[in-house]
Formats: structure tokens, sequence, C-alpha cells
């Protein structure tokens, strides 16, 4: 069986209807939908619709709380931490993200930590949402220990994601979402799901050799691969930094893994961060909204190598959201199973 392309409307309305079958609140429902959504629609297939088979199983499991008060507390003029109460991440990140925005309009800038969250997706739904918002966002979050350091012969990081956006005037917001490790898990678990080989120099096996069969990917390589992966172990750190060690919350080797493990109901203790930034506390708001066109303009001008394409981060991910709106969202067999989509 090989994938099958859904259309969004009814792929969304789907994944929100097993999101309730597992006992999730509507807000809970309706965030988590949104970030999913947003990771299908730009092709960020492994953070998208296939997590709901994932998150409806932890629900169930009692590892995340289907119904939560999400609760938060200013701490500074600039700061605030939002306690998710272990709900889905999305819920939780989604409200930082607001708070972030909120912190920001009063003072320029808003940093929001989280904790007692749980897995939140793709990071750039989050930092998408602040740059919608008016202003420059980050997110990111650590998670648990599948990326080898460099020279390392067994896990230590998470994919540790760091997420960027920006608005851009007349158009779809700069947005840059990254894995610190070569790929993401779920992109791993996505390509065993399809039987497909993965790239060179993106994970190795259990004694820390390279590979590119999925089925024997012990860890992640950091990005950089062989050779310059100390860049990426040292980006891991970073959202470690942030999300963990400045919040208090679990460090990526003490995670309890997300999945592989019997353990679906003890709480993880997720903790994220969160920063929005208004550009018009700095050289104003028009300023910035003309250097940001000056900008792309100048960036897509570059000629590109024979056969190549010059793109600004998310030109593709636009790209690729008209598309799927057009045609279609591609879905693993699995998944579209678990939604009850067939051939």
């Amino acid at each position: 069986m090989t994938e099958i392309r859904v259309d969004a409307a009814e792929l969304s309305l789907r994944i929100a209807d097993r999101l309730r079958s597992a006992g999730a609140s509507e807000e809970s429902v309706e965030a988590t939908t949104k970030a999913l959504m947003h990771a299908s629609l730009l092709g960020v297939d492994s953070h998208g619709a296939r997590l709901v088979v994932h998150y409806s199983r932890v629900l169930k499991g009692g590892r995340v709380n289907p119904t939560p008060e999400v609760t938060t507390r200013r701490t500074g003029a600039a700061t605030a931490v939002v306690d998710g109460d272990d709900a889905l991440g999305h819920l939780t990140s989604y409200r930082a993200a607001a708070l972030a925005v909120e912190i920001a309009r009063e003072s320029g800038i808003g940093a929001v930590g989280a904790v007692r969250s749980s897995h939140l997706g793709a990071a750039g739904a989050y930092a998408r949402a602040i740059a919608e918002a008016g202003m420059i966002g980050f997110a990111t979050t650590n998670t648990d220990s599948v990326v080898t350091l460099f020279d390392g012969a067994k896990p230590f990081h998470g994919t540790n994601p760091l997420a960027f956006a920006a608005p851009v005037p007349g158009e779809k917001p700069w947005l840059l979402d990254m894995a610190t490790s070569s790929i993401p898990l779920n992109r791993v678990l996505l390509y065993r799901s399809l039987g497909k080989e993965l790239p060179a120099g993106v994970a190795a096996d259990d004694k820390g050799e390279p590979t590119l069969d999925a089925g024997a990917a012990a860890m992640l390589l950091p990005l950089g691969g062989v050779g310059y992966g100390f860049k990426g172990a040292g980006l891991a750190g970073v959202a470690t930094l942030l999300s963990s060690i400045l919040m208090g919350t679990t460090l990526d080797p003490d995670f309890i893994p997300m999945v592989g493990g019997t353990d679906i109901s003890t709480p993880r203790n997720m903790g994220h961060f969160f920063l929005a930034i208004d550009p018009s506390r700095f050289a104003g708001a028009e300023i910035f909204a003309a250097g940001m066109r000056a900008y792309l303009d100048q960036l897509r001008a570059v000629p590109s190598v024979e056969g190549g394409k010059v793109m600004a981060p998310g030109d593709r991910e636009w790209r690729v959201e008209e598309e799927r709106l057009r045609d279609g969202i591609p879905l693993d067999p699995d998944t579209a199973e678990f939604l009850g989509f067939s051939n």
C-alpha cells in the first residue's frame, strides 16, 4: 500500500474526531488539529497528521491530560511561565506564544517559558503564530535523547528544534523551522512506515555507525553529519538550555521515551521556550517592513546554480501549502488506516 492524498478540510475534521474520541477537550482538539495541519500542509509530514495516532494513544494511557487547566504566571515586565498541566503540547504552546505577543506589546519583548507540557509537534507553528501577530517569533523545545553527539556512540540530545519567523509585507511570513539533528526522528519512523531508504549521513545504528536502513537506525546524527556534527550538537544544547535548564524541566537523557517504551501513563514534564519581539520598539515597524522587503527581494535575485533555485526560508513551505490545498495532503498507510481513509 502506498501513500494516498486526502482533502485538507476532511483531514482536519478526522484528526479532530480522533482526538475527541481519545477524550481531549475542545480547546485541546482545536490547538492540536491546527498545529498538525500546519505541519501537514507545509510538507513537514513527520510532525503532521501521522502524530494523531501517538497522541490518541498517550491521551488514553494517561501520559497526557485530556482536560487540562493551563495556567499562566507573570514573573516580570517581559517574562512569564505557562504551566500546561500535562496538556497536549500544542495547547500549552499556542497559549505561551499568544502570551509572549501580549507581553511584547507592553514591553517590546515577551519571553515565555512552559513547564509540565508534552510533545509540541512542529515548533514553526508557534513562531508562525507570533509572526502573524506582527512580531519576530522564536520557539524551541528539548526532547528525549535520540541524537548522538559529535563523535558520540550513544544518543544524548533530542532533535531539539529551533524555529524563527518574521512578518513580511504582502506575503506569508519568513519562516525557518529546523531540527538540530540531521533529520527529525519522526521522519525515520515515517520512512519505516513507507519502506524507504534513509539519506546518507543522517542516522546511525546501535554501534554509532552511519546507516541507510530506517529499521536499523538506533540514533540520529547531529546537524552537519559526519565531520561537522559539532555544530548541530552545540545548537541542540541551546534548546536544552532554554527549554529545560532555564525552566527546571526534564533534561534530554532523563525523558521517558516518546515512542517505543511501555510507559504511556507517566507525564514527561517537557519544557518549551518562546520569544516575541515587537519591531516597533526598535527601528520601527515601517522601517522593519521595508527592510524585510528589500532583504528578500535581494536574496531571491541572487543567481542560482544550474538546475537550482534560490529560496528564502519558508518559500518552499508556502509553495507546498498551495499545492496541497489544491491537490490534497499525502498520508502514509498507517495514518490513513487510523483515520479511516483508503485507496
